[in-house]
Protein backbone atom coordinates (compact mmCIF):
# COMPACT_ATOMS: atom_id res chain seq x y z
CA UNK A 1 0.00 0.00 0.00
CA UNK A 2 1.43 3.81 -1.13
CA UNK A 3 2.25 5.72 1.94
CA UNK A 4 1.52 8.92 1.67
CA UNK A 5 3.09 12.27 3.51
CA UNK A 6 1.57 14.35 6.55
CA UNK A 7 0.45 17.19 4.10
CA UNK A 8 -0.83 14.91 1.34
CA UNK A 9 -2.96 12.88 4.32
CA UNK A 10 -4.04 16.42 5.85
CA UNK A 11 -5.07 17.74 2.55
CA UNK A 12 -6.83 14.76 1.60
CA UNK A 13 -8.77 14.87 5.14
CA UNK A 14 -9.70 18.47 4.35
CA UNK A 15 -11.83 17.30 1.27
CA UNK A 16 -13.86 14.33 2.92
CA UNK A 17 -17.42 15.27 2.94
CA UNK A 18 -17.12 18.13 0.85
CA UNK A 19 -18.91 18.29 -2.80
CA UNK A 20 -20.91 20.73 -4.81
CA UNK A 21 -18.91 23.78 -3.78
CA UNK A 22 -19.39 26.91 -4.83
CA UNK A 23 -16.65 28.57 -7.37
CA UNK A 24 -14.55 30.22 -4.45
CA UNK A 25 -14.75 27.24 -1.76
CA UNK A 26 -13.76 25.02 -4.26
CA UNK A 27 -10.36 27.09 -5.81
CA UNK A 28 -9.63 27.52 -1.96
CA UNK A 29 -9.52 23.99 -1.18
CA UNK A 30 -8.21 23.12 -4.04
CA UNK A 31 -4.92 25.55 -3.56
CA UNK A 32 -5.00 24.35 0.06
CA UNK A 33 -4.21 21.02 -1.01
CA UNK A 34 -1.89 21.63 -2.96
CA UNK A 35 1.68 20.24 -1.89
CA UNK A 36 3.65 19.24 -4.48
CA UNK A 37 7.40 20.83 -4.87
CA UNK A 38 5.99 22.44 -7.77
CA UNK A 39 3.94 25.44 -9.15
CA UNK A 40 0.67 22.82 -10.16
CA UNK A 41 -1.77 23.11 -12.80
CA UNK A 42 -5.72 23.18 -11.31
CA UNK A 43 -7.36 21.42 -13.92
CA UNK A 44 -11.30 21.13 -15.00
CA UNK A 45 -13.57 18.39 -15.56
CA UNK A 46 -17.00 18.60 -16.74
CA UNK A 47 -18.86 15.83 -17.33
CA UNK A 48 -21.80 16.30 -20.51
CA UNK A 49 -24.82 14.79 -21.47
CA UNK A 50 -23.31 13.96 -25.16
CA UNK A 51 -22.28 10.61 -26.95
CA UNK A 52 -19.10 12.47 -29.16
CA UNK A 53 -19.01 9.28 -31.04
CA UNK A 54 -21.89 10.92 -33.08
CA UNK A 55 -21.08 13.73 -35.30
CA UNK A 56 -24.20 15.69 -33.56
CA UNK A 57 -22.71 16.02 -30.08
CA UNK A 58 -18.94 16.55 -30.55
CA UNK A 59 -18.08 19.59 -28.29
CA UNK A 60 -15.07 21.14 -29.99
CA UNK A 61 -14.09 25.08 -29.26
CA UNK A 62 -11.80 27.24 -27.61
CA UNK A 63 -11.44 30.03 -24.58
CA UNK A 64 -8.69 32.52 -23.85
CA UNK A 65 -9.08 32.29 -20.36
CA UNK A 66 -8.88 36.09 -18.61
CA UNK A 67 -5.95 35.45 -16.44
CA UNK A 68 -3.83 33.13 -18.65
CA UNK A 69 -3.07 29.45 -18.79
CA UNK A 70 0.20 30.61 -16.31
CA UNK A 71 1.74 27.41 -18.93
CA UNK A 72 5.14 28.65 -21.36
CA UNK A 73 3.17 26.94 -24.37
CA UNK A 74 5.43 26.20 -27.41
CA UNK A 75 4.37 26.50 -30.62
CA UNK A 76 4.61 24.78 -34.25
CA UNK A 77 3.77 26.14 -37.55
CA UNK A 78 3.77 24.38 -40.31
CA UNK A 79 4.02 27.56 -43.38
CA UNK A 80 6.74 28.26 -45.94
CA UNK A 81 7.80 31.72 -47.24
CA UNK A 82 6.83 34.83 -45.66
CA UNK A 83 4.23 32.71 -43.79
CA UNK A 84 6.81 31.25 -42.30
CA UNK A 85 8.89 34.50 -41.37
CA UNK A 86 5.41 35.87 -39.69
CA UNK A 87 5.22 32.67 -37.17
CA UNK A 88 8.93 33.13 -36.56
CA UNK A 89 8.29 36.91 -35.53
CA UNK A 90 5.33 35.90 -34.03
CA UNK A 91 7.51 34.01 -31.83
CA UNK A 92 6.66 30.04 -32.68
CA UNK A 93 9.47 27.83 -31.56
CA UNK A 94 9.47 25.46 -34.26
CA UNK A 95 8.23 26.77 -38.02
CA UNK A 96 8.64 24.31 -41.08
CA UNK A 97 7.45 22.08 -43.64
CA UNK A 98 8.73 18.63 -44.87
CA UNK A 99 11.71 18.84 -42.60
CA UNK A 100 8.71 19.40 -39.46
CA UNK A 101 6.76 16.65 -41.19
CA UNK A 102 9.65 14.11 -40.94
CA UNK A 103 10.79 15.14 -36.91
CA UNK A 104 7.04 14.40 -35.98
CA UNK A 105 6.84 11.33 -37.75
CA UNK A 106 9.66 10.17 -36.41
CA UNK A 107 8.76 10.66 -33.02
CA UNK A 108 9.91 14.12 -31.91
CA UNK A 109 6.95 16.37 -30.28
CA UNK A 110 8.24 18.88 -29.01
CA UNK A 111 5.47 21.62 -28.97
CA UNK A 112 1.94 22.04 -27.25
CA UNK A 113 0.08 23.67 -30.18
CA UNK A 114 0.23 22.85 -33.94
CA UNK A 115 -0.94 25.65 -36.53
CA UNK A 116 -0.93 25.07 -40.03
CA UNK A 117 -1.53 27.83 -43.31
CA UNK A 118 -4.27 26.09 -45.38
CA UNK A 119 -1.70 25.28 -48.64
CA UNK A 120 -0.08 22.92 -46.07
CA UNK A 121 -3.00 20.73 -45.06
CA UNK A 122 -2.31 18.00 -47.45
CA UNK A 123 1.05 18.00 -45.91
CA UNK A 124 -0.39 17.96 -42.22
CA UNK A 125 -3.21 15.25 -43.23
CA UNK A 126 -0.38 12.77 -43.46
CA UNK A 127 0.28 13.39 -39.65
CA UNK A 128 -3.42 12.59 -38.67
CA UNK A 129 -2.34 9.13 -37.19
CA UNK A 130 0.10 10.85 -34.90
CA UNK A 131 -1.45 14.46 -34.27
CA UNK A 132 -4.81 13.64 -33.85
CA UNK A 133 -4.88 11.61 -30.92
CA UNK A 134 -2.39 13.87 -29.08
CA UNK A 135 -5.23 16.87 -29.76
CA UNK A 136 -2.62 18.53 -31.83
CA UNK A 137 -4.14 18.40 -35.29
CA UNK A 138 -4.65 21.62 -36.80
CA UNK A 139 -8.70 22.37 -37.13
CA UNK A 140 -10.11 25.69 -38.83
CA UNK A 141 -12.71 24.86 -36.18
CA UNK A 142 -10.42 26.34 -33.02
CA UNK A 143 -8.40 28.79 -35.52
CA UNK A 144 -5.48 26.81 -35.81
CA UNK A 145 -5.58 26.29 -39.52
CA UNK A 146 -5.31 29.72 -40.83
CA UNK A 147 -3.36 32.44 -42.98
CA UNK A 148 -3.43 34.77 -40.05
CA UNK A 149 -0.68 33.20 -38.84
CA UNK A 150 0.86 36.19 -36.88
CA UNK A 151 -2.78 36.20 -34.33
CA UNK A 152 -2.76 32.32 -34.15
CA UNK A 153 0.77 32.30 -32.80
CA UNK A 154 -0.35 35.28 -30.35
CA UNK A 155 -3.48 33.66 -29.21
CA UNK A 156 -1.79 30.00 -28.44
CA UNK A 157 0.73 32.00 -26.11
CA UNK A 158 -1.69 34.48 -24.61
CA UNK A 159 -4.03 32.14 -22.81
CA UNK A 160 -5.75 30.32 -25.36
CA UNK A 161 -7.32 26.74 -24.22
CA UNK A 162 -8.85 24.35 -26.76
CA UNK A 163 -11.10 21.78 -25.60
CA UNK A 164 -12.97 18.46 -27.03
CA UNK A 165 -14.74 15.89 -25.52
CA UNK A 166 -13.48 12.55 -24.86
CA UNK A 167 -15.35 9.36 -25.67
CA UNK A 168 -17.29 9.24 -22.04
CA UNK A 169 -18.49 13.00 -22.51
CA UNK A 170 -15.64 14.43 -20.52
CA UNK A 171 -14.07 17.56 -21.56
CA UNK A 172 -10.31 18.10 -19.67
CA UNK A 173 -8.53 21.28 -19.85
CA UNK A 174 -6.04 23.36 -17.22
CA UNK A 175 -7.00 26.27 -15.85
CA UNK A 176 -4.41 27.97 -14.66
CA UNK A 177 -1.57 27.53 -11.53
CA UNK A 178 -1.94 27.31 -8.23
CA UNK A 179 0.20 30.09 -7.23
CA UNK A 180 -2.78 32.02 -9.19
CA UNK A 181 -4.69 34.27 -6.97
CA UNK A 182 -8.24 32.94 -5.85
CA UNK A 183 -9.99 35.21 -8.09
CA UNK A 184 -8.01 34.50 -10.79
CA UNK A 185 -8.82 31.13 -10.68
CA UNK A 186 -12.14 31.34 -10.19
CA UNK A 187 -12.60 34.04 -13.81
CA UNK A 188 -11.03 31.56 -15.97
CA UNK A 189 -13.55 28.29 -14.25
CA UNK A 190 -16.20 30.32 -15.44
CA UNK A 191 -14.92 31.69 -18.30
CA UNK A 192 -14.05 27.88 -19.43
CA UNK A 193 -17.31 26.87 -18.29
CA UNK A 194 -19.16 29.39 -20.09
CA UNK A 195 -16.80 28.41 -23.25
CA UNK A 196 -17.85 25.07 -22.72
CA UNK A 197 -22.00 25.89 -22.43
CA UNK A 198 -22.15 27.96 -25.87
CA UNK A 199 -20.66 25.17 -27.52
CA UNK A 200 -23.08 22.73 -26.29
CA UNK A 201 -24.26 20.62 -30.04
CA UNK A 202 -27.40 20.54 -31.64
CA UNK A 203 -27.55 16.72 -30.58
CA UNK A 204 -26.97 17.25 -27.13
CA UNK A 205 -30.77 15.79 -25.03
CA UNK A 206 -31.57 16.34 -21.55
CA UNK A 207 -28.86 17.87 -18.97
CA UNK A 208 -26.04 19.08 -21.13
CA UNK A 209 -23.16 19.89 -18.00
CA UNK A 210 -24.34 16.99 -15.38
CA UNK A 211 -20.86 17.57 -13.44
CA UNK A 212 -17.96 19.87 -12.76
CA UNK A 213 -15.23 19.38 -11.01
CA UNK A 214 -11.35 20.99 -10.39
CA UNK A 215 -8.23 19.07 -9.01
CA UNK A 216 -4.62 20.19 -8.66
CA UNK A 217 -2.32 17.73 -10.73
CA UNK A 218 -0.85 15.93 -7.80
CA UNK A 219 -4.06 16.56 -5.20
CA UNK A 220 -7.51 14.96 -4.95
CA UNK A 221 -10.44 16.79 -7.13
CA UNK A 222 -13.61 18.41 -5.66
CA UNK A 223 -17.24 19.10 -7.61
CA UNK A 224 -18.34 22.31 -7.86
CA UNK A 225 -21.92 23.19 -7.90
CA UNK A 226 -23.07 23.71 -11.95
CA UNK A 227 -25.18 26.98 -11.05
CA UNK A 228 -22.12 28.52 -9.61
CA UNK A 229 -19.62 27.98 -12.34
CA UNK A 230 -22.26 29.09 -14.77
CA UNK A 231 -22.85 32.18 -13.18
CA UNK A 232 -20.71 35.27 -14.86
Amino acid sequence: MAKFSKKKVAARAAFEGKSNLTVEEAVKLVKSAATAKFDETVEIALNLGVDPRHADQMVRGVVTLPAGTGKDVRVAVFARGPKADEAKAAGAEIVGAEDLMEAIQAGKIDFDRCIATPDMMPLVGRLGKILGPRNLMPNPKVGTVTMDVKSAVEAAKGGEVQFKAEKAGVVHAGIGKVSFDEDKLAQNLRAFVDAVSKAKPTGAKGTYMQKVSISSTMGPGVSVDVASAAAS
